[in-house]
């Protein structure tokens, strides 16, 4: 049952100066200032940067920095863009909101389930990564059972209140900077030879063209790594969704759109950059142990592989509980918009979306049972169907500011706080760039490429926005035979 709590958040069903005051959403702004600076700062880190650089690094050389940095400046400019319309309204269906007022309700619909179907699955992968370090850890509960463990748990704090959820990801994504941090400084440490107690060599950047150049398998590499990458930096969107329930929304976002271009730079390149100087990156045990461990090993770190195992464990459950966040506050936004159950857009006493929670982790418990018993056939299959989805969230977020832009002048143009850099020119040069990289995926034919996941997801996408148009048709059709019978 919809309750109206002490404290309620507003959340705009419209963009700013679309009709009258806004309803009370239920949601409470229980959200404090802490909480968000670091969602956004641990939003970028995700566990895709722990375990998968390794294979970057074996396709491009130390040239993945290059891909890094391509991939960081498509997220700089998204999330500048994204910080324009959200700075201006900020609200729990961010992209998905701003698309239903400036494409149309359509795509309001369709990316919003796009996105809410893309974190169930992910629920799936993180819970089971999460459950196979811990079963390393005790053998006698078996791996299923940790799964199940870890998503009760992480349900239980996303159902308690939003601040449970905000003080969980406060310290995951606290443990998860300064981790990074530290390895930035002891392997720069190590670099120049300075690290007391190392016997690790003084490489300077000698690493980055001694093993057949900067670019050992040529420019093309380049974009391979573009692929391989692309997908950890998902998730810097989410303090847009957060900053809804806030103590001070517009604020927030605009630090969080600020501060993109310094988090990109150190966590990722910084980091990459500390791998590919310390160790040759055609090192085997880049291959064997992870990037991260290799490096840590290779300056004399005791137990590296271990305390990388409660890093990723760490970035995993972070991964998880924002997930869970995340994909609720999109089927409760859907619900307040008529595009899912209304059932979703109700709050229980404590300002939470318990229906929408609930749903979503659902969802996640089915994803993760096709793990178990159809790993290579239906969970792959859920895989592929939502692997370019950020991509296709990307560019909605584009065009949706394009329009944006302009109905934020005419309406309330005092809340254009943060502006798109060289709009609109820069914004099409983004389109651009996304398309290309998608494009370039169709032709990775390896199993579960980038070609099979593109041409999946622009199945599921087709499907998904079929769904919307014949609503919209059976919807006017109702309402046209209602206004004659009326008549």
């Amino acid at each position: 049952m919809t309750t109206s709590p002490s404290s309620p958040v507003a959340a705009p069903p419209g963009p700013p100066g679309h009709g009258p005051a806004p309803e009370q959403s239920g949601l409470q702004s229980g959200l404090k200032n802490r909480h968000l600076s670091m969602i956004a700062v641990g939003g970028v880190i995700g566990a895709g940067l722990f375990v998968g650089s390794a294979s970057g690094i074996a396709a491009a050389g130390p040239g993945i920095l290059l891909s890094y940095a391509l991939v960081g400046a498509l997220v700089v400019f998204v999330m500048r863009m994204l910080g324009e319309m959200a700075a201006a309204n900020p609200t729990s269906g961010s992209f998905s909101a701003y698309a239903d007022r400036a494409l149309g309700r359509w795509a309001g619909f369709s990316i919003g389930w796009l996105y809410w179907f893309f974190w169930v699955v992910v629920l799936a992968v993180e819970a089971t990564a999460g459950a196979a370090i811990l079963t390393s850890w005790v053998p006698a509960v078996p791996q299923w059972a940790w799964a199940l463990i870890v998503m009760i748990v992480l349900t239980a704090t996303n159902l308690a209140s939003v601040a449970s959820f905000g003080e969980f990801e406060f310290w995951f994504a606290g443990i998860k900077v300064v981790a990074i941090a530290a390895f930035i400084v002891l392997g720069g440490l190590a670099i120049f030879g300075v690290l007391p107690g190392s016997g690790h060599a003084a490489t300077g950047f000698g690493n980055l063209t001694s093993h057949g150049g900067f670019l050992p398998h040529g420019p093309s590499a380049i974009l391979t790594g573009v692929l391989m990458v692309v997908f950890s930096f998902m998730g810097s969107e989410i303090v847009t969704l957060a900053a809804g329930e806030s103590e001070d929304p517009q604020r927030a976002v605009t630090k969080a759109t600020k501060s993109v271009i310094w988090r990109v730079g150190i966590f990722y390149l910084g980091s990459i950059l500390v791998v590919v100087s310390l160790l040759p990156w055609n090192d085997p045990s880049i291959a064997k142990k992870g990037s991260y461990v290799a490096a840590l090993d290779s300056i004399g770190i005791p137990h590296a592989g271990e305390i990388m195992k409660v890093i990723v464990l760490t970035a995993v459950l972070s991964c998880l509980n924002s997930g869970l966040y995340t994909a609720s506050r999109m089927a409760f936004s859907l619900g307040q918009r008529g595009d899912a159950p209304k059932a979703f857009a109700r709050t229980n006493l404590r300002g939470v979306p318990q229906v929408a929670i609930l749903a979503s982790v659902l969802f996640g418990f089915i994803a993760v049972g096709f793990n178990y018993l159809w790993p290579d056939t239906v969970f792959q299959f859920l895989l592929n169907s939502s692997g370019a989805v950020a991509l296709f969230v990307w560019l909605v977020i584009c065009f949706s500011q394009l329009r944006m832009r302009g109905i934020i002048l005419r309406e309330n143009p005092d809340k254009l706080i943060v502006r798109m850099w060289l709009f609109p020119y820069l914004t099409w040069a983004t389109i651009a760039m996304i398309s290309f990289v998608l494009v370039y995926m169709l032709t990775d034919d390896s199993e579960g490429g980038g070609r099979i996941q593109v041409l999946l997801s622009l199945l599921l996408a087709v499907l998904v926005v079929a769904v919307s148009l014949v609503r919209d048709r059976l919807g006017r059709g109702a309402a046209e035979k209602a206004a004659v019978t009326s008549g």
